[in-house]
């Protein structure tokens, strides 16, 4: 293990995609965080200014041996590395354990890439509302009227916000793969997809609920939108992704990897456990399942980077940017009645008094999070390599969480 410190100046079908992305990325709300309030109720297309934000309190500082006893206990779930970059203006730290290829027995670098899965959706946000402050796009647009035909006729009207706080209501997809062993992952992971193959599978009823009246998770939202922005700037959304975000911020390391299953250069590998108790190296998986809305590579160092010009106005004018940071109405629930988590594109946790703002992220072999205050006092990214894609991850992300916002 390296570290660094600077002080303080189940379904079996395709639709596993949405119920294990939402129970990972809304356990740490769920079992540690009461409601979470929207800082503002801005609308991107209203032009209504940013309520005045009272100072928020110092935060602890960082306890260096909190977090590397965070990322070094490989065993609660099991896991073959993980790591942790921590900064803002209270404190900085970097921590790695495990190895990135146990082949050879390589400890993780910064500069190794790993899959961000469902991070990716943030990058999406991003483009969607960079559109909406250029004037291209209107948050209360619905999708039927931007990509006509492309959903079932019977389908009530849906905007573009219920897409990026997955207020949609949309029904689970159908007809998709037998996900239920780790031997039909490993059958499936160089299946092709196309977006339209994805959007198929939704059935023509009945929704969920009525657009706007709950939420719930789900990674189709996403794929739409990547749609939308297709349609929008008549390029593909990796080059739009590219060209907007990748470029201007210079993330060399991040990358949509379309149906190329490889992940070049150096990076951490992911494995899986067998039926049989063996380790698969799971590494090369074709992502095209996840367009859209999971696919991405990148590092923590190049996630830092994207969090810090992204909280800051630099990708999105702060009007717009606060439909981020804001939350659906109080009466708007999760399916399981706890409060709203979703703004646009990014998720909130309150955790020790301190409130968070980012978005978690997992293929099979992968788990990572971007998370930050609003005042960037504190940012972090981490990513750990579970063996087993199911709710234990939680304990690591919990684990790191703790160590991030405890006094």
């Amino acid at each position: 293990m390296t570290s660094s410190s600077v002080p303080s100046a189940s379904s079996s079908s395709v639709s596993r995609r949405a119920v294990v992305g939402a129970a990972l990325s809304g356990a740490v709300v769920a079992a540690t965080a009461g409601p979470a309030r929207a800082a503002s109720a801005v609308s991107g297309v209203s032009g209504a200014p940013a309520r005045v934000k009272a100072a928020a309190p110092a935060l602890p500082p960082l306890d260096a041996a909190a977090l590397r006893a965070a990322i070094t206990d490989l065993a609660h779930p099991e896991l073959t590395a993980a790591q942790l970059r921590v900064t803002g203006s209270a404190g900085r730290w970097y921590g790695t354990a495990g190895v990135a290829d146990r082949a050879s027995g390589r400890p993780v670098r910064a500069s190794d890439t790993f899959r961000i899965g469902s991070i990716t959706k943030v990058f999406v946000a991003t483009v969607v509302l960079q559109l909406v402050a250029e004037g291209r796009l209107e948050l209360d647009a619905t999708i039927q009227g931007l990509l006509p035909g492309l959903l079932p006729a019977e389908f009530p009207a849906i905007t573009v916000t219920q897409l990026l706080n997955h207020t949609s209501g949309l029904p689970d997809e159908q007809g998709g793969l037998d996900l239920s062993t780790p031997e039909a992952i490993a059958r499936h992971r160089h299946d092709r997809w196309t977006p339209h193959q994805i959007v198929a599978m939704l059935p023509p009823g009945p929704m969920k609920f009525t657009p706007g009246t709950g939420q719930e998770y789900r990674g189709i939202n996403y794929v739409l939108l990547a749609l939308l922005v297709e349609r929008l700037t008549g390029r593909r959304y990796a080059e739009a992704i590219g060209s907007r975000i990748l470029r201007p911020l210079d993330l060399r390391h991040t990358s949509l990897p379309g149906a190329d299953p490889r992940i070049h250069g150096p990076h951490v590998h992911g494995y899986m456990r067998m039926t049989d108790g063996s380790l698969l190296d799971i590494t090369e998986y074709d992502q095209t399942l996840a367009w859209g809305e999971g696919e991405m590579i990148s590092t923590t160092g190049d996630l830092d980077r994207f969090v810090t010009a992204l909280f800051s106005g630099d990708l999105v004018p702060p009007r717009v940017l606060e439909n981020m940071f804001t939350l659906p109405p109080d009466s708007v629930r999760m399916l399981d009645g706890s409060p709203a988590r979703y703004g646009a594109g990014l998720q909130t946790v309150t955790l020790n008094g301190i409130t968070l703002w980012g978005k978690t992220g997992e293929r099979y072999g992968y788990a990572s999070a971007m998370f930050a205050t609003r005042d960037q006092q504190r940012r972090a990214a981490f990513a750990f390599n579970a063996v087993r894609r199911d709710s234990t991850q939680i304990q690591a992300t919990l684990r790191i969480a703790e160590a991030l916002t405890k006094g």
